[in-house]
């Protein structure tokens, strides 16, 4: 263990820079970057079934750092999509009451028809009950990214249902 524990401070000293540098060009964050690269680290040396050879030590390790920031890039497109999507329910322009009647039920109507049934659930739980993706997806059983997508399906079912509506 102590060999293998002073085989890898002598990588992180030889390939740090690189390592670093490789994050930094991706993630444009320096935090972040620094973060990436303790993680390789911290994973290698938690992990002694990883075996790391001289002549692939640097592939492995920049590798690494490459996969894991390609992986908190998609994290932040994810994100910020579904901050996009809580935006629409910002919205506070100011409807009259006559108008807004006639809006809520051209919704409702529109939201009953939605398809597939997922759609609807999924609208019905965000709007009606106040959940977040999250807690749809663990009531649903998918992930974050289906929640997304079948609500942006819903949304542009009932966009076309009250444009028909008009």
């Amino acid at each position: 263990m102590r060999k293998r524990k002073e085989i890898l401070e002598a990588l992180f000293r030889q390939h740090y820079r690189q390592m670093y540098r490789l994050a930094t060009l991706l993630l444009h964050d320096d935090a972040e970057s620094k973060d990436i690269v303790h993680d390789v680290f911290a994973q290698l040396l938690a992990s002694p079934a990883i075996e790391l050879h001289e002549e692939t030590a640097a592939a492995f390790l920049l590798t690494s750092v490459r996969n894991r920031c390609l992986n908190v890039i998609r994290g932040r497109k994810i994100q910020e999509r579904v901050q996009r999507l809580y935006l629409l329910d910002l919205d506070t322009t100011f409807i009259p009451p006559d108008l807004f009647r006639e809006e809520l039920n051209a919704l409702s109507e529109g939201v009953s028809l939605l398809a597939p049934p997922v759609c609807r659930e999924v609208v019905e739980l965000h709007f009606r009950d106040g959940l977040t993706f999250r807690e749809i997806a663990l009531r649903l059983g998918v992930s974050e990214t289906t929640v997304y997508k079948h609500l942006r399906h819903a949304l542009s079912q009932l966009r076309e249902h009250l444009k028909r509506k008009e």
